[in-house]
């Protein structure tokens, strides 16, 4: 059952007609049913085959105006580097005694996690904790680095992981209700450039078939690609 107020903010909306993105970033606003300051997310359906490992689509965006959100960031480092990872703002830093609570507890408590080269291998021993979880530190998302400083300081500021699911789509949240429209229209912007860069070439037909956009417990936008 839905609530009078989204049954009157559908009402705002047409199902049939496709967006302009300037105009459906104003309807989200409009339509954004929560009392809290609710996230706005990006939907996009691809043209691939989630079936097919080669066709798998991720990448790595810088938003210009970030998500919104505060992300926690785990830090796995060698003695010598750890000054560095705390003073380029990671939460939780540490070498082979964090790798072994984590190993004991299963306890996860962060979303993102980066690690030099040299405790990659080490990951290996709670990689089927953190691998299922998508926070694995990789090359592909730029979560293994000689550079603490630039890494942390960009995924403080708004850098994101985006990656289609096993019914090829990807959903990627984009800013909060409470942020200006320009804001929310070049993020938006920035992020579907980086899924269409990120076409796998073995994918055929329309690649970026659909978008739209929503806020957080608020109906979809159809949004003009």
């Amino acid at each position: 059952m839905r609530s009078k107020r989204y049954l009157e903010t559908v009402k705002k909306i047409d199902k049939n007609k496709t967006y302009p993105i300037n105009e459906a970033i104003k309807l989200i606003k409009q339509t954004a049913t929560t009392k809290f300051d609710g996230s706005i997310e990006v939907h996009c359906h691809l043209g691939i085959d989630p079936g097919k490992s080669e066709q798998q689509v991720r990448g790595v965006v810088s938003l210009p105006y970030g998500t919104g959100k505060t992300k926690k960031i785990i830090a796995f480092v060698g003695p010598e580097q750890e000054k560095i990872a705390k003073a380029s703002g990671a939460d939780i830093i540490g070498g082979t005694e964090l790798i072994d609570q984590i190993k004991n507890t299963g306890k996860v408590d962060f979303d993102i996690a980066v690690a030099t080269p040299d405790l990659m291998p080490k990951l290996a021993a709670i990689a089927k904790i953190l691998g299922p979880k998508g926070l694995m530190p990789s090359p592909k998302n730029e979560t293994i680095t000689k550079n603490l400083e630039k890494t942390i300081a960009e995924l403080k500021k708004g850098k994101i992981n985006f990656k289609s699911d096993d019914t090829g789509n990807i959903h990627q949240v984009i800013g909060k209700v409470s942020f200006v429209e320009n804001q929310l229209e070049e993020n938006f912007r920035t992020l579907i450039e980086a899924v269409k860069k990120a076409k796998p070439a073995s994918a055929k037909g329309i690649y970026l078939q659909n978008v739209s956009l929503s806020s957080s417990m608020g109906p979809g936008i159809k949004v003009e690609i």
